[in-house]
């Protein structure tokens, strides 16, 4: 009772043909093979630009405009 035998899959796949046709089964695969092939490229785009653009650095210098800098430089006004 635990797995399916063969002629169950067997049942399934022509009950499958007989619903969709076998064009439309073979066109709904072609279909989930081009999305499975676009996803791996956006993927790989993604990798790439991660590893050429540097991650960005935040430098903290003395003459910051920050919000906290500016408040104390008009309090001190």
């Amino acid at each position: 009772m635990g797995s399916f035998s063969i002629w169950h899959w067997l049942i399934v796949l022509v009950i499958v043909l007989v619903l969709f046709g076998r064009g439309r089964v073979s066109e709904i695969m072609g279909d989930f093979g081009k999305g499975i092939k676009s996803f791996k490229e956006g993927m790989n785009e993604d990798e790439k630009k991660s590893s050429t653009q540097p991650p960005a650095q935040i430098s903290s210098q003395s003459g910051d405009a920050s919000p906290a800098a500016s408040e104390q430089k008009n309090e001190q006004a």
